[in-house]
């Protein structure tokens, strides 16, 4: 970490106090409109509204920090500890068994695609 306060961090939280104290102030103002002669509900929903929204700053700096910890964390643990050397995967060579040609003169059209499997398979144990 490189420093705990750092300008960018203060003025973050310069902003966020703010904030706080601008909407606070706002609730309070509509607490005044609410007990006056034309205060509706409305002023009252309000009052209640504007604290949340003070806050809402302070919640979306805890949650990036959040994020950026925990996206941190997640590229630490993805990083190999050291360079292993890669197994070598042996493979045997393995003939593929013959295959049976389907030579069935009441479905040409299935004996040709089997053909072209067999045709297939061979090639690729090649």
């Amino acid at each position: 970490m490189r420093g705990l306060l750092t300008p960018k961090r203060l003025l973050i939280a310069f902003a966020c106090l703010v904030a706080l104290v601008v909407c606070w102030g706002l609730a309070y103002w509509q607490w005044q409109r609410f007990e006056s002669a034309s205060g509706t509900f409305q002023n009252l929903g309000y009052v209640l509204q504007w604290p949340l929204f003070g806050l809402f700053p302070i919640f979306m700096v805890w949650r990036f920090r959040r994020l950026a910890t925990q996206n941190r964390d997640e590229a630490l643990a993805s990083e190999p500890v050291a360079d292993a050397p890669e197994p070598v995967a042996t493979v045997d060579a393995v003939k593929p068994a013959p295959v049976e040609h389907l030579d069935d003169d009441e479905d040409a059209e299935l004996a040709a695609y089997n053909r072209m499997l067999a045709d297939l398979n061979a090639r690729d144990g090649r």
